[in-house]
C-alpha cells in the first residue's frame, strides 16, 4: 500500500474540480468552432460565453471585458507593454511600477525594457511601500508617457495581502493605468474591480481548482486596452487571436462559478492556518513565520527553520508524504533562494518553505504534516553542533 500522502501546494496548482472536469469533458464533445455561425458553432459560442460571464462574475466586471488567455504568464505579458489605446487614439506608456515581492512573471517587465522599469520596495512585512511609489510617481515625467503599476493582491509565497484600494486610488491620483495580479486572492478573498481602482486583473484557472491552460485579462471597461500580444483572426474582439480553447475555458468558467460560491460564503476558514502556525511554534520555537503580523491569505503559510535549507526541508517532507513548496512553483522547477524574502529584508540566500491549504484540507492532512515536521527539527538538533557554552 502506498504511504498516506498530504497535498498541501494549493498555492501551486489547485486539484482539479469535479465540476471543471465535467465542464471540461462536456465541452469536448462539441464540434463547432465559437467563431462559426451555423448551429454547431453557435453551441460552442454559448459555452465560450457562459464561461466567460461566470468568470467576470467572480470579481463582478461585465463579461465583455473578460479576454481569455493561455494562462496569467500570456496575461501579464500582454498587459505589461508601453502601447496602449484610448478607442483609436495610441496611449504611450514610459514607465512600469512594480513592487519588488512580485511573481516573476511580472518582474520580467512584460515588453518594457530593462531600464523602464522600475522597482518599488516593500517592508519587512512585505507591504508596499506606499510613501516611496508616491515619491517615484511625483516624479514621473508624463512628457515621456504614462505611468503603469502593477502589484499583487495576495502574494504567491507569503500570502500577504495588499492594500490594492490604497495603491490604486494612488495610481489614479497620478493618471496612471494600475495593473492587479489576482491570481492568488480569486477564490480566496472577495475581489470586485470596480471598488479597488484597477484598470486591469489578472485571473489564473488552475489556482481555483481548473484546468491548467487558459487564464484572463479582466478589464475595467474598454475604453483603454493594450495592444494585441496576439494578432490574427480577431478573436475575444482582437484583443487574444487564435480560436479559444473551449474545453479549458470551460472548465475555468465552472471552477469560478464554485469558487465565487465559496467566497459568498464565507471563504476559506482560518482554522487550518492557525492549527499549521501553532504547531510549527511549539515544534521549532526558532522557525520565523513571514508576514504574520499582517493580512494574509487564510490558506498560506511561508516559514524557514533556522539552521536548515528551504531546499533540503521540502526534499524531507516529500519524502515523508507531505507535498508543499519552497518559494513559488517556477517554470523549471528550481529551488533557491526567496527573491520575495529578499525584497522583505531577510537576506539574498534565504529560502522559506510554503504551506498552502483548502477548504477540504483535514486534520489528518495537518498532523501529518506536523508529525513529519517534528521528525525533521529533531534530527536537526540531533545533528547540531554543540556550542562551547553548552558544554
Amino acid at each position: 500500500m502506498a504511504p498516506k500522502r498530504a497535498y498541501l501546494d494549493y498555492n501551486a496548482s489547485a486539484p482539479l474540480l469535479a465540476v471543471a472536469r465535467d465542464a471540461v469533458v462536456d465541452a469536448m464533445a462539441q464540434t463547432g468552432n465559437p467563431s462559426s455561425v451555423h448551429l454547431e458553432g453557435r453551441a460552442s459560442k454559448a459555452i465560450l460565453e457562459g464561461a466567460r460571464r461566470d468568470v467576470a462574475a467572480l470579481v463582478n466586471a461585465k463579461p465583455d471585458h473578460v479576454f481569455f488567455t493561455s494562462g496569467a504568464t500570456e496575461a501579464a505579458s500582454t498587459l505589461l507593454t508601453p502601447h496602449y489605446a484610448m478607442g483609436r487614439a495610441p496611449l504611450r506608456l514610459s514607465r512600469l511600477y512594480v513592487s519588488a515581492s512580485e511573481h516573476l512573471c511580472m518582474l520580467a517587465g512584460g515588453q518594457f525594457t530593462a531600464d523602464q522599469i522600475v522597482k518599488v520596495a516593500v517592508d519587512s512585512d512585505g507591504l508596499l511601500d506606499l510613501a516611496q511609489l508616491r515619491a517615484l510617481l511625483n516624479t514621473h515625467d508624463k512628457s515621456e508617457g504614462l505611468p503603469l503599476v502593477a502589484v499583487q493582491a495576495a502574494n504567491n509565497e507569503t500570502g500577504v495581502v495588499q492594500s490594492i484600494a490604497a495603491i490604486g486610488a494612488l495610481v489614479k491620483e497620478f493618471g496612471g493605468l494600475f495593473i492587479v495580479d489576482a491570481v492568488q486572492a480569486a477564490g480566496r478573498i472577495p475581489l470586485d474591480i470596480t471598488t479597488v481602482s484597477a484598470d486591469y486583473l489578472i485571473l489564473s484557472s488552475h489556482k481555483i481548482g481548473g484546468p491548467k491552460g487558459v487564464g484572463a485579462i479582466v478589464a475595467v471597461s474598454d475604453l483603454v486596452m493594450p495592444k494585441a500580444l496576439v494578432r490574427g483572426g480577431g478573436q475575444e474582439k482582437g484583443h487574444r487571436a487564435g480560436t479559444e480553447a473551449l474545453p479549458v475555458i470551460a472548465g475555468f468558467g465552472a471552477a469560478a462559478r464554485f469558487a465565487r460560491e465559496q467566497v459568498a460564503a464565507g471563504g476559506w476558514g482560518l482554522e487550518n492556518r492557525s492549527t499549521i502556525e501553532n504547531g510549527i511554534r511549539s515544534i521549532a520555537p526558532d522557525a520565523v513565520i513571514y508576514g504574520d503580523a499582517v493580512e494574509r491569505l487564510s490558506n498560506t503559510t511561508f516559514f524557514s527553520l533556522a539552521d536548515m535549507k528551504a531546499e533540503t526541508v521540502q526534499i524531507a517532507f516529500d519524502l515523508a508524504g507531505i507535498a508543499l513548496s519552497a518559494g513559488s512553483a517556477c517554470s523549471s522547477g528550481k529551488v533557491g533562494p526567496s527573491h520575495v524574502l529578499a525584497a522583505m529584508g531577510f537576506g539574498d540566500g534565504m529560502g522559506g518553505l510554503r504551506v498552502s491549504t483548502s477548504p477540504d484540507t483535514t486534520q489528518d492532512d495537518i498532523a501529518l504534516f506536523l508529525d513529519a515536521l517534528t521528525k525533521i527539527v529533531a534530527r536537526r538538533d540531533r545533528t547540531k553542533p554543540v556550542s562551547a557554552d553548552a558544554a
